[in-house]
């Protein structure tokens, strides 16, 4: 928890990554991984995480209504409509948290009033004040948002805020929703409001402001020195179309710019790095190398008169320091030599607090990865760890053993795996295009559960020629969609290791026994899927 700062006022933090920033393509996430973002958003220390939007889908109410019991200290929300049925969708999704509140919206602006609601003014005045106090009986916390609300007209803006105070609505939300506002005219419409409706006092008054002019953290600013005091915004600025507000922007900035913002907040800023580069683990969706703060660049300095300047004094180039977001600084070099007192102490010093047994077991893949590189980089350990700890492996899980492929540009490719679970080792040979195709339709002989290769990526951890490279695939049944990654300096391995992951996670999923009876609910095999052909010829 932050306590640097007592400020003239606090800025309450609400996260939507699970909610506006999982609608962005790319982004969805399954309940496993919206519950463990979820608890980093607790160790970031969040005000509120907006988990879901629960009359979405059965898969979005089960969600909200996990993380719901999963944390403790942030308030927990839920999106809905303006509507008795969204309302009670999600109600029944918050209600076990500690802290619940529901967030119900109307678009108020005339575009949308008579383009997409057929609505006059006046009824959506009527439905504000209906679906608030509905969701008031409900729940003790609810927030109203304007949709639409930076293309509003300022006197019913006004209007319909008393409407929603009044029908006791706790917070007010005024959303930027397409981006358009510039910080002028958000701080205008934060002081009109302050300004003009008597009631505003009793509730706080929140932005959620889009990125669409790459303008969503200034126009945030713009409304928290307006008088605003709750953010609302996404780890990295993910969200629909250009994003929202990034998160780490806007703390760092009321952090680094305290001469200009005298308030406060909650957030631990030394997890946020490690947040984001959880997201950025969950959904396969690497952080760019630019990217403010959480960007492998953001402290990185190659020009001689930059290296020069920040070995005499790192402020001559850095306005803040990579401790305080969680990056670490340091010269120890980890390769096959390292023992592994040095290799514990490079782990706590990125941040990570693994058991004995997870340590040792990490260790042991450290130096297999060490007799292949000469020297571990930070990402490296990141890309180990997530590997680690993003799955838990059980019993029953398929475990890679060996394989060996044969390859050339003249002849089909070959491979023979061996895969081990439970005790047992089980080996198959295939053909392919390509080595990869052919060693995973290798594993998919030996599993007897077809699937749909839906997605294919392969990511250089790092630089050079013995760089360790990520596999990210996303695979499918009837059952569902599963994801799963792995990382190696060899493709193939990695291309295994991915895809085993993912088939651990369908076949834990679906609970389906396995067997040759299996294939017959599954629309299409692995062997007949073009995207496989086309991306893992290689």
């Amino acid at each position: 928890m932050n306590t640097e700062h007592d400020g003239s006022g606090k800025v309450k933090f609400f996260d939507t990554t699970l909610r506006d920033g999982e609608q962005a393509p790319g982004y969805s996430m399954n309940i496993e991984e919206k519950v463990r973002l979820a608890r980093q958003l607790e160790k970031l220390g969040v005000d509120v995480i907006e988990a879901g939007f629960a009359i979405a889908s059965p898969g979005d109410a089960a969600s909200v209504e996990a993380i719901a019991k999963a944390v403790e200290g942030p308030v927990v929300a839920s999106l809905s409509r303006a509507l008795v049925k969204d309302i009670d969708a999600a109600w029944a999704a918050v209600k076990a948290a500690k802290r619940p509140r529901i967030h119900t919206f109307l678009a108020t602006s005339d575009l949308h009033l008579a383009r997409k609601l057929k609505m006059t003014r006046e009824q959506a005045l009527a439905r504000i004040a209906d679906a608030v106090k509905y969701a008031r009986n409900l729940c003790g916390d609810v927030e109203f948002s304007l949709e639409d609300a930076s293309r509003t007209d300022p006197d019913y803006m006004c209007r319909a805020v008393e409407t929603a105070i009044k029908a006791g609505a706790t917070t007010i939300n005024l959303p930027d929703t397409v981006g358009y506002a510039t910080p002028a005219e958000i701080a205008a419409m934060v002081g009109n409001v302050i300004g003009r409706v008597p009631e505003a006092g009793s509730a706080t008054i929140s932005l959620h402001c889009h990125n669409d002019l790459g303008l969503a953290v200034a126009n945030t600013l713009a409304g928290l020195a307006a008088g605003a005091r709750q953010a609302e915004c996404c780890i990295g600025g993910i969200g629909e179309r250009a994003g929202n507000a990034a998160l780490e922007e806007i703390v760092m900035s009321l952090r680094t710019r305290r001469d200009c913002y005298d308030l406060d907040y909650a957030i631990d800023t030394k997890e946020i790095a490690k947040t984001a580069q959880l997201l950025s683990s969950i959904t396969g969706v690497k952080i760019a190398p630019n990217k403010p703060i959480v960007g492998r660049n953001a402290f990185a300095h190659e020009s001689g008169i930059h290296q020069h300047g920040v070995m005499a004094d790192a402020k001559t180039y850095e306005i803040m320091t990579p401790e305080s977001v969680g990056v670490k600084k340091t010269a120890l070099v980890l390769g096959k030599h390292s023992g592994q007192h040095a290799f514990s102490q490079r782990l706590r010093d990125l941040g990570y607090s693994l058991a004995k047994d997870a340590e040792d077991r990490l260790f042991a893949s450290f130096k297999v990865l060490a007799d292949r590189k000469k020297t571990i980089e930070d990402r490296d350990l990141v890309a180990l760890v997530d590997m680690a700890t993003g799955h838990a492996a059980g019993e029953n899980d398929w475990r890679l053993d060996n394989y060996v492929v044969s390859s050339s540009n003249k002849m089909f490719s070959t491979a023979c795996v061996t895969l081990v679970k439970a005790g047992k080792t089980a080996t198959e040979s295939a053909f392919g295009t390509g080595p990869v195709f052919a060693a995973i339709r290798a594993v998919e002989k030996i599993v007897k559960r077809p699937f749909s290769l839906d997605d294919y990526q392969i990511q250089a951890v790092t630089e050079r020629r013995d760089a360790l490279g990520e596999v990210s695939v996303k695979i499918s049944d009837s059952t569902g969609t599963y994801r799963g990654r792995g990382v190696s300096t060899d493709i193939i391995e990695g291309s295994i290791l991915s895809t085993l992951d993912a088939i651990n996670r369908m076949l834990a999923g679906s609970g389906a026994a396995l067997g040759s009876g299996a294939a017959s609910c599954v629309q299409r095999s692995f062997e007949d899927d073009d995207l496989l052909r086309g991306r893992t010829d290689r």
